[in-house]
């Protein structure tokens, strides 16, 4: 697992696969962040969007379900970790993060 503090400075770095749903993903997300629902990864839907050699940090909204979106990434090979807390522990922080309608973004 990583921590928030720890993921933000080095966000350009990193693919940031974020496994919520639609209507999560449009209330507030990590800024270049990808978009795979968790079902979606599952089924292997995370190819078409993510490039196997760089390092992968899955989120969700607690980090529950990022947490086997990480394991399915790295029984694949990724070099992926959890967020630790998710968008709420994002949040918290005070860490930058976006709406799909240009609004203010919430974790929901």
């Amino acid at each position: 697992m990583v921590l928030a503090n720890e993921v933000y400075p080095k966000v350009d770095n990193v693919q940031i696969v974020d496994v919520r749903e639609p209507y999560e993903w449009e209330a507030g997300h990590i800024a270049g962040a990808v978009h795979v629902p968790l079902q979606s990864l599952l089924a292997g839907g995370e190819s078409a969007v993510l490039d196997r050699n760089r390092p992968v940090v899955a989120v969700c909204r607690t980090g529950n379900r990022s947490e086997l979106a990480t394991t399915m990434l790295q029984a694949r090979g990724y070099d992926a970790e959890n967020l630790e807390g998710g968008m709420e522990a994002w949040e918290r922080a005070g860490l930058p993060f976006e709406a799909s309608d240009g609004g203010a973004p919430r974790v929901a």
